[in-house]
């Protein structure tokens, strides 16, 4: 499947918006993505798909935080949230490649 350049573009954007929680705290990681796709998923099925991978994903990272922060309780919360923290910022990166 081949995508023009503003497609390309356009995915990219959709995993790269992740890093909105950088400028909203909370979740950012999710309306990010969430905007994106909402905007241009009617555009291509690939922008469809690719915005729906991505939202998904930061659901399931923003639910393992607060898993994780419920558990900081018990001190094994603080490394997880550190953990999901870095796995969230290179998975998104390795996505937008």
């Amino acid at each position: 499947m081949f995508l023009t350049r503003e497609e390309k573009n356009i995915t990219l954007l959709c995993h790269l918006s992740a890093f909105a929680m950088f400028v909203i705290p909370g979740f950012g990681n999710v309306i990010g993505p969430l905007v994106v796709w909402l905007f241009k998923k009617d555009t291509s099925s690939a922008i469809d798909m690719e915005g729906k991978e991505s939202l998904n994903f930061q659901i399931t990272v923003t639910i393992a935080a607060f898993v994780a922060g419920l558990l900081s309780f018990v001190l094994i919360g603080i490394p997880l949230l550190i953990a999901v923290g870095a796995a969230n910022i290179v998975f998104s990166i390795l996505a937008s490649l």
